[in-house]
């Protein structure tokens, strides 16, 4: 029997700490092109950081149930519902997972039948002999996998969700313990305090770009869907990133106290070591100062689904000129318990914001933005190369260009109605654009982003 615990111990450990470093090794000869950033530098650690480092990860990286190794070097522990970080939060001591599906708002009006966007875990393949004009685009349904799918293990034991582990070199790519996994505050400049009636959280002083398209800042709002086209931008340092995705927000946006909950795909060496687009969730209650952080880092957002690991690189993605692929995400209130869900694909719940963590999203939401963001350091004093979308202009159109399609809103009857009369924003068009338009097939629809530094954006 002595036997046979200490074979179990020994086969445990194997997979907890040797599996994942001979993947990291495999990794890293591997991938030579994710591998040509450098991107956790050689630096020298004080002892005392590294066991702040490891305190900080002791809570965030729970004990797992077993442990999935990814082709792409993650590490996926299956952690036990009732022991995920989001419960350490102090608001939600005493709060019951629910355990009830909400449900899910439906479209007022039958849709063509082409506008079917797949099933619950898939994206879309399209194509199109129309660039932007606003004609009809033929999809069809393709298959979309997280890369720690591949391996032949596609979902986490019945009761546990999955969780990417972070490690210290995660926490090192950041600027400090405290920065790990937030998004940089944004800062008020000139076109911000002309724009922020309008579009009052896409324009900081610090170096974030967007192309957005948004919904009037007095409207009464309970969700937000869009299906959002998947490439994989370059990103030319490793403190920028490229993301694309919807916001749900509410409160004073010229204040301290904005409530945000974010959902899409991004690309950041930064937060994940690699240039994979990856699934992510940001919350945030107090304009981005303390409060929040992006998936599972920090005590927030509940998981209840044991197939989408948060934080997750996703495939396949979107080649210039033949396959397209997106994914499609929603983000409304239950109306019964108030909790804000997160859907992936057409019917996959994945988790949901708890009441509890919010102020003004605690009634309903003012505005809606969806589109791009990137993360410009001016290297060199120059405008930075890092992609937004496919790199590619708007005009570019389709197969070419990145696009958002059929925008809906979620209304007070928890109904999805296409928005209409949106406005569209972006800083500077010689380097990150967009183009909207409509049709009965993708409803409300843009293409957008852009490559960045060129030679009229110096």
């Amino acid at each position: 029997m002595g036997i046979l615990v200490g074979r179990k111990r020994a086969l445990l450990l194997y997979y907890y700490y040797v599996v994942p470093l001979l993947l990291f090794l495999f990794f890293v000869q591997t991938f030579s092109l994710v591998s040509a950033l450098n991107y956790t530098t050689k630096q020298q650690v004080s002892s005392l950081r590294l066991d702040r480092i490891r305190r900080h990860l002791d809570k965030i990286n729970k004990p797992p149930v077993i442990t999935i190794p990814s082709p792409d070097g993650d590490i996926i522990d299956c952690v036990h519902k009732r022991k995920q970080p989001a419960l350490d939060h102090p608001l939600l001591k005493n709060h019951k997972i629910q355990k009830v599906a909400p449900e899910m708002p439906k479209f007022k009006k039958k849709r063509e039948e082409n506008d079917e966007m797949g099933s619950s875990s898939s994206s879309s393949s399209s194509s199109s002999s129309s660039s932007n004009s606003g004609s009809s685009n033929e999809v069809k349904g393709a298959m979309l996998m997280q890369m720690w799918h591949t391996n032949g293990t596609r979902r986490c034991p019945k009761g546990t969700v999955p969780i990417r582990r972070s490690t210290t070199h995660d926490v090192l790519r950041a600027k400090s313990l405290f920065d790990f996994g937030k998004k940089q505050r944004n800062t008020n400049s000139l076109l911000h305090r002309r724009r922020r009636e309008d579009a009052p959280d896409v324009v900081s002083g610090n170096g974030h770009e967007h192309a957005i398209a948004y919904t009037g800042s007095s409207e009464e709002v309970y969700g937000a869907k869009a299906t959002i086209n998947v490439w994989d931008p370059s990103i030319e340092m490793v403190n920028e990133f490229s993301l694309s995705q919807i916001w749900v927000l509410s409160g004073s946006f010229d204040g301290s106290d904005l409530n945000s909950i974010e959902a899409g795909w991004q690309v950041s060496p930064e937060l994940y070591g690699d240039s994979r687009p990856r699934l992510f969730t940001y919350w945030t209650t107090d304009s981005y100062q303390a409060t929040g952080c992006y998936n599972l880092l920090c005590a927030g957002f509940i998981q209840t689904n044991s197939r989408i690991a948060i934080g997750a690189a996703i495939s396949p993605v979107s080649s210039f000129s033949t396959n397209q692929y997106d994914v499609t995400i929603l983000i409304w209130k239950d109306p019964k318990l108030g909790n804000w869900w997160m859907g992936f694909g057409d019917n996959t719940l994945v988790g949901y914001w708890p009441a509890e963590l919010f102020t003004h999203l605690a009634d309903h939401a003012t505005m809606v933005e969806w589109g791009g963001e990137v993360v410009n350091s001016r290297p060199n004093g120059e405008h930075t190369s890092t992609q937004m979308g496919s790199g590619h202009f708007a005009e570019d159109g389709f197969g070419k260009a990145s696009y958002f399609r059929n925008l809906e809103v979620v209304d007070s009857d928890n109904s999805l109605s296409s928005v209409r009369g949106i406005s569209t924003l972006a800083e500077n068009t010689n380097c990150y654009n967009i183009k909207s338009f409509y049709n009965d097939q993708w409803g409300t629809y843009f293409y957008y982003g852009g490559p960045g530094k060129n030679p009229q954006c110096p």
